[in-house]
């Protein structure tokens, strides 16, 4: 009788040891066949048309397959912007032939393939993600600073108008970002995304990886950014991302 009771107990023990065993193993993140059936995760990214940064929340479908939503904020610009020197007293930069300072916001729903799955912790995984989002972008009136009667310790800052200014050396700089903000415009428009992921990291509860994509972006209403240059009714441009986040059960 005592063995037996000697044996259950011994059998208790080396269970629960074993299963503290796997519980620090997963908590430590170092199993990489963990299912973690829900994350989300911050971004920056550059792109040929700007910067901004996001946020994203995911879940499994299935153990390849990830629901995401996410949201978006971006400054755009136009290629052909060139910042210039200004000589007014605060030498503020200008672009010259700007019609508007532009921010979107992008929200929407998304899938994310699993290509490659890490097969160690040195090793890398390697995703495919697909997004179709709305998008809200705002469009305010570029100002500029221009000599005055009283030169240059007063400017006049007004809206950039090109059949006003016709030349560069009318202009002294830029002025200031609360100017026009009472004659935004909203251009609204759909967004395509088609991204590249490579995940990394010794924990695999953590999230951290490297996107690179291809945005469009389809404005019904052409959206105008610079002047002599046609407005446009698709962006399409090319993003670096860095993404970091936590994944849970």
């Amino acid at each position: 009788m005592r063995f037996i009771n000697y044996s259950l107990i011994l059998l208790y023990l080396t269970t629960l040891a074993n299963a503290q065993s796997a519980l620090e193993v997963i908590e430590s993140g170092s199993d990489l066949n963990v299912l973690y059936r829900n994350e989300q995760s911050f971004h920056g990214f550059l792109s040929t048309r700007g910067w901004g940064f996001g946020y994203r929340r995911g879940k499994h479908i299935t153990a390849k397959l990830k629901a995401l939503f996410e949201i978006e904020a971006a400054y755009l610009k136009h290629p052909k912007e060139i910042r210039i020197r200004g000589i007014s007293d605060s030498k503020s930069n200008f672009v010259y032939g700007k019609l508007n300072t532009t921010m979107l916001l992008r929200g929407g729903l998304g899938t994310q393939h699993t290509l490659f799955k890490r097969s160690d912790r040195k090793a890398v995984e390697i995703r495919a993600t697909y997004f179709i989002e709305g998008n809200i972008t705002f469009a305010k009136p570029y100002y500029v600073q221009v000599l005055s009667e009283s030169g240059f310790r007063n400017p006049d800052i007004i809206k950039y108008d090109p059949n006003k200014i016709t030349t560069i050396d009318s202009i002294i700089g830029r002025g200031g970002l609360l100017y026009g903000l009472e004659e935004i415009k909203i251009y609204p428009a759909i967004t395509g995304k088609l991204l590249f992921s490579i995940e990394y990291g010794n924990a695999s509860y953590k999230i951290k990886a490297v996107e690179v994509g291809l945005i469009a972006d389809y404005y019904p209403v052409a959206l105008p950014i610079m002047a002599k240059n046609p407005a446009e009714n698709y962006i399409i441009t090319l993003q670096l991302a860095f993404i970091f986040g936590k994944k849970w059960f």
